[in-house]
This record gives C-alpha cells, structure tokens and sequence, in this order.
C-alpha cells in the first residue's frame, strides 16, 4: 500500500513566531515521525516574492525558517525538506496549470477578491497596485500540490479555497490531457483542519500575525522573550478577584504549551484571582522549557548557514531525481512537447480498453458540471453545464436506464430527455447513433 504523502510550506517573508510553532511547526514535525506517511516540507521562496521586495529579507527569512525546521527536530534524511525555487518542475507545472486554469475561478480568489474590495472602497480601479502574483497564487500554490500528488495538505481555514482550487486544475488537467490516453496524472487532493491546533493570540489579542506586528518571534533571546511575554494586554482586575481564562490571551497562549494537568491547574487559578503579573510568570516559564533547548540548536544552525544550503540542495536534488523530473517527462509528453524523433506522427497512443460506448464526466472552468457520451474516439452527445456533479450524476442514471427510446431531437441538434434539455448532438452524429450506443449500455447493465 502506497505510503500517504503530506505537503507542507512556510512562506519565507519574515521571522518564525511561537504561532507557527504551534499551529504548523510542532504538528508537522510530529505528524513527519507517522508510518505510512511520506512528508514533503519546502520553504516557499517564489510565493514570498509577491508581497516582498526585499532581497535580503527574503534570503534571511530562507535561513531562519530552514534553520527553525531542524531545530524543532526534521530529520532531512527521513522526509523531504526543499527550498521551493530549487524545484524548475514546480515553474513549469505552474505554466502547464495556467493554460488549463479558468480565469473565472481565479477572479473569486480570496485574496485578489480583498484587495479588489480594497481599491473599490477607495475609489481606486479594480486593480490598482495588484500584481499577477497575487493573481496567480492559487496555481503557483496549485503545482506545489499536484507536482507530488500530495494527498492531504494541512491548512488553515483561509486556505481551503486554494487547496479546492488545486482539485479544479488537477481534475481539468485529467480531463484535457488524460482522458484521450486512458490516463490520470494527478491525484486530487484534500485540505487538513486540525481542529485542535488553537490560533495563538499576539501581544494585542489579536491573531498572532506578521501582518499585526504583534507576534512573539520563536526564538528570540531568554529575556527579550519574558519582556515581549509581560508586554501581553489584559484587563484590569486586581489580584484575587477571578479571571476569565477563556477569553484571556495569557491563558491562550499557556494552555497551547502547557500538559492537559497544568492546564487544569492554571485554569484553577484563574479562578481563585491569580495576579496577572504572576500568571505571566508562569507562561513565560512554561514557554521557555519548551523552547530553550531548541533555542541552543536554533543559534548553532543558524551560525552555520553554508551547511543549511547544503542540506536544502541535497534535498532539492533527491528530490527533483525520485519525483519531479519523472512526472514532467510524463506531463510534457501528455500536453505534446515531445522528442520529434521518437514518432513519425506524433500522435498520442490511444487506449483499447474500452469497446463499449460511455459517459465522462467532468468539470469545466466555469465550474459548472458537464458529461459527454463517446463512442472509441467519438464524441456522439455533448450535455449542457449542470450546478453540480450530482445533477449530472442523475441524468446519466436516467439514460443508463431508459435508454434512448424516450430521446427526442429538436432545432439546432439538440437532444431532450422528456421535457429536459440533455445536450447537443456532435457535429455529423444523428440521434439514431445516441439511440444505438445507450441501448448497448442497457443491454450491458440487463
């Protein structure tokens, strides 16, 4: 049985923070120790260039999150640790997925849509300031996935867009390139919410995010750590009157640190009117037993940046050997960029399996639901779009089960089922072949 393959990435734009410990670091590390698992771990070098103009910054990020990774305890030789902009697959599978991705679902992007919203209420055009980067994220994103049929990709809730949109691309790429061959060259795969992993509050309660300026760097020195930790808002009651722990950031961050036992405890003193001073104390230590020893192997790594480099490349080499350069061979010929000397026609080798006529399936980029009926290699009946894969799912059925006794032609080629519009005959088909290949399905199915 094939091993599961998880996929993650930090974007190098800035300094690691106690909130992707956390929420990314800590689990991923954890889950990468799993069997039956294959884990893929990159730092995501190209997205960070489309908020980030700072060549240096971008470089820094690069060393502090890979040296943050092995310090929290990755093992490169047992999982796939990689620089993003090591992989060329990832660029040309992105431009591969362009061609096939529908500029209608980018438009309804989250992240395009804000910044639209954005310039909208300003008064500024639509795109004011926006770049194609940001307009194309979600394809980019899309190769990271597809390049190594991942099957699960851990995320948070902002990003499950992207991981379906990564689905739509997938699954319109099998269709385009995939179904004349009898092939599927992309697993589609599915978005992780671990409902367990809490969002850490920053210093002002927020969520803790670069973005807000409020955040806790991981590693940052043992006092500066205790400084920015009593720098932490609360409310004002007094030593021992009671505390709401739920709705406390203090208590927030504590309890994503801290045993199931000293939770309760803390909790406990919470009630009984715990100083905040007091309970700050508490968190800050409680933070650094954890954090202390990866500290010291933080600060050895990240004096060593040559031997860092060495072990992305490493990564990045084994990897591009075992699966990305093998899937682009097979993507460049599926789309037809071909060694003109290996066929006299260049035509793609068709598959025999099926003797029987049948219906596809599919979804096209104006995410709407089609099928079609074909005969070997002829499209006989084109269907119309339908809201969902179940709609279409059922009118096959129907077909499947009536045959084409009950079909009628109308004006324009089109072909009814009763009172339904079903779709359009193909051009030079007549209905009698419709009639004739779904009485062999019926007949196949008695």
């Amino acid at each position: 049985m094939s091993p599961t393959r998880i996929l993650t990435g930090i974007t190098t734009s800035g300094t690691p923070h106690l909130g992707n410990y956390v929420g990314a670091i800590r689990p991923a590390v954890a889950a990468s120790r799993t069997a039956g698992v294959e884990s893929f771990y990159f730092l995501a070098d190209y997205h960070a260039l489309i908020k980030v103009q700072d060549p240096a910054r971008v470089q820094r990020s690069t060393l502090e999150i890979a040296a943050t990774w092995l310090a929290c305890g990755l093992e490169p030789d047992k999982v796939w640790f990689y620089r993003q902009s090591d992989v060329p697959e990832v660029q040309e599978l992105t431009w591969f997925l362009t061609c096939v991705a529908g500029k209608g679902i980018l438009n309804r992007a989250h992240a395009y849509k804000a910044s639209v919203d954005k310039n909208r209420e300003v008064g500024e055009d639509d795109d004011a300031g926006i770049n194609a980067g940001l307009f194309m994220y979600p394809v980019l994103m899309a190769a990271d996935i597809l390049l190594f049929n991942a099957n699960k990709v851990p995320v948070g809730r902002d990003q499950i867009q992207h991981i379906e949109m990564a689905r739509d691309f997938g699954q319109r790429f099998n269709h385009v390139y995939g179904e004349p061959l009898g092939e599927t060259f992309f697993d589609l795969p599915e978005a992780v919410i671990d409902e367990n992993v809490a969002t850490l509050p920053g210093l002002d309660g927020r969520k803790m995010s670069k973005s807000y300026d409020n955040t806790i760097p991981l590693f940052v020195p043992r006092d500066a750590l205790k400084k920015l930790i009593y720098s932490i808002v609360t409310d004002s009651r007094a030593p021992g009157e009671a505390k709401d722990a739920d709705n406390s950031n203090v208590f927030q961050l504590y309890q994503a640190f801290a045993s199931a036992q000293e939770t309760a405890a803390m909790r406990q003193a919470f009630a009984d009117g715990i100083a905040w001073g007091e309970a700050k104390q508490a968190l800050f230590e409680r933070i650094d037993s954890e954090i202390a020893p990866l500290r010291a192997r933080y600060e050895e790594l990240i004096a060593r940046p040559a031997d860092i480099e060495a072990v992305l490349r490493d990564g990045a080499s084994r990897l591009r050997a075992r699966h990305a350069q093998p899937t682009l061979a097979r993507l460049r010929a599926a789309v037809g960029l071909r060694d003109l000397s290996q066929s006299s026609t260049g035509a793609a080798k068709k598959s025999t399996k099926a003797s029987l006529p049948l219906f596809k399936q599919y979804r096209e980029s104006d995410g709407r639901f089609y099928f079609k009926l074909v005969d070997g290699d002829r499209l006989l009946l084109q269907s119309i779009g339908h809201d969902s894969a179940r709609t279409a799912g059922q009118l096959i059925g129907r077909l499947k089960q009536e045959g084409g006794t009950a079909l009628h032609g109308a004006g324009a080629a089109a072909v009814h089922l009763g009172d339904e519009l079903v779709g359009h005959l193909h051009e030079g088909v007549d209905l009698v072949e419709v009639v004739e290949a779904l009485a062999q399905l019926v007949a196949e199915d008695a």
